[in-house]
Parts: structure tokens; C-alpha cells; sequence
């Protein structure tokens, strides 16, 4: 069973978080957030956009970057940045990886980019455009991964409530 592991570098918006933490939990990832942070974990806001998933969710914060790398030696990561000269698509992701993305107002920091520029990778935009949405491009990136683990611990079907499906 893949577990896959979703990184952010020191997030600003508590929507953005939540949001991306209830994707986490709907997913079975886990999530990593490095300091500092733009809000408490404790934020009205923030469990609003992770709804009533806060509490599954598997969480861990982290006092900056070089303690993330400590904590978790040897992880392979991927860093999501609009400045990657490749695509997230064409990425093999590994059982247990990491993806990696920044805060809202700058990204990751371009010495961590430079330092690891052989796994940066970029979600494909028309020109002119800043970026996408935190949240957005954590779904986008996570989903190619699990997609290319086959989806193997999900659900892979729904079911409605009053008939069955032919």
C-alpha cells in the first residue's frame, strides 16, 4: 500500500491548510507542516476548511526546514514550484515520498530549489499566470501519485443512496 506524504513549507493561509488536510485524510496521506506558520493549529479557520477530518488527520509541524530533513532522513522528496523546468507528470513517484510545497506568498525558497533542482517539478500553466491555488495544486500533484499507485487502499466506487448502478 502506497503511503504518500504531503509537505508545506511554511503555509500562511489557514484555508489553504485545511483544505489541503482534509484531502490528506481522504486520501490516507500524511501531512508535514514546517514553521513557522501563518496561523495557530488552533484556528477557528482552519478547522472550518478540514471540517470534521481534523481530528483523523495524521500530522506532524516541524521548527524548520533543516528539522524536517532531520526527522525524516533519507526521504525522497519532490519540490512543487512554478519555476521547475518539468512537469509533475513526468515523475515516477515513489512509495512513501514526499511532495513538497511552499508558502503562498513566495513558494519554496530557491536555495532548497536550486539545492535539489533534480526533483522540482511544475503543474503546466498558460503564461502571465502566477500560480494556481496551495490547495488546488497539493490535490492535482497527490492525485497523479496515488493514480500511479493505482488508487491501491482506496475506495474505488460509489454507491447511491436509493438505486444501484447497472
Amino acid at each position: 500500500m502506497a503511503h504518500l506524504n504531503v509537505v508545506l513549507h511554511e503555509p500562511e493561509i489557514p484555508a489553504n491548510t485545511g483544505n489541503i488536510g482534509r484531502t490528506c485524510v481522504a486520501t490516507g496521506t500524511r501531512l508535514h507542516l514546517i514553521e513557522p506558520l501563518g496561523f495557530r493549529l488552533d484556528e477557528k479557520s482552519l478547522k472550518r476548511a478540514g471540517m470534521d477530518y481534523w481530528n483523523r488527520l495524521d500530522v506532524s509541524t516541524y521548527i524548520d526546514y533543516q528539522d524536517f530533513l532531520e526527522k525524516n532522513p533519507g526521504a525522497k522528496i519532490y519540490y512543487a514550484t512554478t519555476k521547475a523546468p518539468r512537469s509533475y507528470t513526468d515523475v515516477s513517484y515513489e512509495e512513501d515520498c514526499y511532495i513538497m510545497f511552499g508558502k503562498e506568498s513566495a513558494g519554496i525558497p530557491e536555495d532548497i530549489l536550486y539545492a535539489n533542482q533534480e526533483t522540482a517539478i511544475r503543474i503546466p500553466m498558460i503564461g502571465g499566470i502566477r500560480s494556481l491555488n496551495l490547495g488546488n495544486s497539493a490535490a492535482i500533484i497527490l492525485y497523479e501519485a496515488l493514480r500511479q499507485h493505482g488508487f491501491d487502499h482506496m475506495q474505488a466506487e460509489g454507491r447511491l443512496r436509493n438505486y444501484q448502478w447497472k
